[in-house]
């Protein structure tokens, strides 16, 4: 068979899951395999893209060694508490070893329902699954942690969402879908037995150094919060926004999950949302951070059982894990942010910096991706119109260039200039076109998925034949929501 699985999530007790076989398909097509990828897991490629590998990547053949389940697991949605939500159209086929002798989940996305469905129907529309394929390839591609796609399958089926939409299966691919809210799940039913059972699997799984420290659950906790302070850093260096950051749609492995309403800024806007069920603006942009922090006491609630068995002892050591995250995070903002305008590790004065050119972003409206990627040209040039030409103001930004320029005198020219090129992309995947992209597929075409996701996979490069993907979108292409997949 394709995958060699090595099971160990269904070897834990029963409460973890449920399982249960993806529903068939009518008619799968194979819109993407991801070969690059099927090699680092160690997979037989040529079985996979194969009539025999797409019975499997539709949902409608359980292979050998598949143990299919859905995982169980509650969550804070928009801030309120609900005690049972789990894979309702999601199925973990099994786990498999890599050639970096690491383990990795294998999980179908619009496979059909679940006793976790909640009424729903178990699938996916075909949007989704061409935003999720696209965006979290271009993540990968971009350094960030995240889950991975493996294939992209039409299923031939329509399915019932804003009227009849044609279905889709992905199969993502994850170090563990593991969740805050997996947790959550047992300290919600305070089932201590089983906390320590998820918190031991996953101290061995992702976090096995933690094995020598004095207290392991505190130590699991430190690395868990030391992680979501670099990924959302990360996210922010790009000027990715998540759109639903619930504690159920955070992993424990620090990967990003769930690519559900996501987008990327165009114009620089520090509170801006896109998600069609983001009223409030909880999950904008700059709240990021912020809201990472609460989801990681949410998850800090949850070890309180395991941190000591005084509780007055056991909060004071989550207190004292939480407050690392501010300076953590900060920290990590400050040396993603400084690189980006050509300074490696700056102290608080480039950090300062930084922030006014982020100002005068916000101010003259200017283009996020595109300021940070012309700063080299800018640089090599002394040309202020390499950047200020994105502002709607363009004399606005010359102070600050004259300025950034007199500080980096101090620098090796070429270093500079090879630390922006690096850390600051030429292509993202812009949100207008992906919803070309997903407008395009829904008719059928694919053409442009492959174009998309070919220009993606070297998102540092200059492309002279795709420069198109580089522009901002004009005021028709603007795109001002995204929506879920549910």
């Amino acid at each position: 068979m394709p995958f060699l699985f090595d099971n160990s999530y269904s070897r834990l007790p029963d409460a973890f899951f449920s399982r249960t076989e993806p529903s068939p398909v009518s008619a799968p097509v194979m819109i993407q395999l991801n070969h690059d990828l099927a090699a680092e897991l160690g997979i037989d490629i040529a079985r996979l893209d194969s009539p025999e590998g797409l019975t499997i990547l539709a949902g409608n053949h359980v292979p050998d060694g598949s143990e299919p389940l859905a995982m169980a697991y509650s969550g804070h949605q928009f801030g309120g508490f609900s005690p049972q939500l789990g894979d309702g159209r999601a199925i973990l086929l099994g786990e498999v070893i890599g050639k970096a002798i690491i383990r990795y989940d294998i999980q179908l996305k619009g496979s059909g329902p679940t006793p976790f469905s909640r009424r729903g129907d178990g699938r996916s529309a075909l949007g989704p699954v061409l935003r999720e394929y696209i965006v979290s390839e271009a993540m990968a591609a971009l350094g960030v942690p995240t889950t991975r796609a493996l294939a992209a399958v039409a299923s031939g089926d329509d399915v019932a969402r804003n009227g009849m939409e044609p279905g889709g299966v992905l199969t993502r691919v994850a170090s563990s879908h593991i969740r805050i809210g997996t947790f959550q799940w047992f300290a919600a039913r305070e089932d201590h037995d089983n906390l320590k059972v998820l918190a031991d699997y996953v101290i061995d799984r992702h976090y096995p150094d933690v094995r020598k420290e004095e207290n392991q659950y505190r130590a699991l906790l430190d690395r868990v919060i030391g992680r979501q302070a670099k990924l959302i850093a990360h996210w922010m260096q790009l000027g990715f926004i998540h759109g639903v950051m619930n504690t159920d749609n955070m992993t424990v492995s620090g990967e990003t999950i769930d690519y559900g309403p996501c987008a990327f800024l165009d114009k620089y806007d520090p509170v801006k949302t896109f998600s069609s069920i983001d009223r409030q603006g909880r999950y904008a942009f700059s709240n990021q951070g912020p809201i990472a922090h609460w989801n990681l006491t949410r998850f800090a609630e949850t070890l309180l059982p395991l941190l000591d068995n005084d509780p007055k002892k056991s909060v004071a050591q989550a207190e004292a894990a939480l407050d690392q995250f501010p300076s953590l995070y900060q920290n990590a903002l400050q040396k993603r942010f400084t690189a980006k305008i050509g300074i490696e590790g700056g102290d608080a004065s480039d950090w300062s910096m930084a922030e006014n050119l982020l100002s005068a972003m916000e101010k003259g409206e200017a283009d996020f991706t595109q300021v940070f990627r012309h700063l080299p040209e800018s640089l090599e040039s002394g040309n202020d119109n390499a950047v200020a030409r994105f502002f709607n103001q363009p004399e606005a930004i010359a102070a600050w260039l004259s300025n950034w320029r007199s500080c980096l005198h101090q620098f090796d020219r070429s270093q500079v200039l090879a630390l922006m090129r690096r850390t600051n992309p030429v292509f993202i995947p812009r949100n207008h076109r992906i919803e070309e992209v997903i407008k395009a597929g829904n008719g059928g075409d694919f053409t442009p998925f492959h174009d998309l996701h070919q220009v993606l996979r070297n998102p540092f490069e200059e492309q002279a034949e795709f420069t198109k993907y580089e522009d901002s979108p004009t005021p028709d292409e603007v795109v001002r929501e995204t929506f879920c997949g549910t």
